[in-house]
């Protein structure tokens, strides 16, 4: 059994903990699913986009291995990556918030100061208490329509109901919204990037409360 937790099997996919082999094919299926988002090109300039995402992706799989908030189907076409409330994780190592705190800025470039300003402005519309983050979402082309969507996002959403404690994502297109409401996700404020070019909706997934058993 690994440390980070079983794995799960849900019906047809399997998914499991991330692990230091998969960071490759993590920044990979982030990469081809994402690099035409919003968020991306809104976050990201231009010059050198993919391989600025790329880094991005890999730098988030070594945060998401170490704390064991990254979640992966078997063949790593889907990907979950979460922020977990404090204590609910393992501590992140002093080299990797080093790495995130030294390169994060320098990918983002002149967008930096504009992505930190939403996300602090985003601070005030997510859950006060504790909460699981949903960071990133990600399936490759190829493997869309299977379900791993909303397999690699149950087991922290299944934590979740078991701790009672609420789970939230921002959202830059409607399309993500229409997916996470099939969750249990609700939207509770609609907003804009601090330079009013990128909307978002931030949605929140109360615990559910488990059936008593008859």
């Amino acid at each position: 059994m690994s440390e980070q937790g079983p794995t799960v099997h849900l019906g047809v996919p399997v998914v499991r903990p991330a692990e230091p082999r998969d960071v490759p094919r993590i920044a990979v299926t982030l990469t081809v699913a994402l690099a035409e988002s919003r968020w991306v090109r809104w976050a990201l300039p231009v010059d050198g986009r993919t391989q600025r995402l790329t880094r991005l992706a890999e730098l988030d799989a070594h945060r998401g291995i170490a704390t064991g908030t990254t979640w992966v189907s078997e063949d790593v076409d889907a990907v979950a990556s979460w922020q977990a409330p404090d204590g609910a994780a393992a501590p992140l190592p002093g080299d990797v918030a080093a790495a995130l705190e030294r390169e994060v800025p320098r990918l983002h470039a002149d967008r930096a100061d504009d992505v930190a300003a939403t996300e602090a402005a985003l601070a005030a519309a997510l859950p006060a208490g504790p909460h699981w983050r949903l960071r990133a979402l990600a399936t490759r082309p190829r493997s869309r329509r299977r379900g791993l969507g909303g397999a690699v996002l149950a087991p922290v959403l299944d934590r979740c109901d078991r701790d009672g404690v609420p789970a939230a994502l921002v959202a830059p297109a409607w399309a993500v919204v229409r997916f996470a409401r099939a969750l249990g996700f609700e939207v509770v404020q609609a907003t804009r990037s601090t330079d009013d070019r990128l909307p978002l909706w931030v949605a929140v997934r109360p615990p559910r409360v488990p059936m008593p058993e008859l």
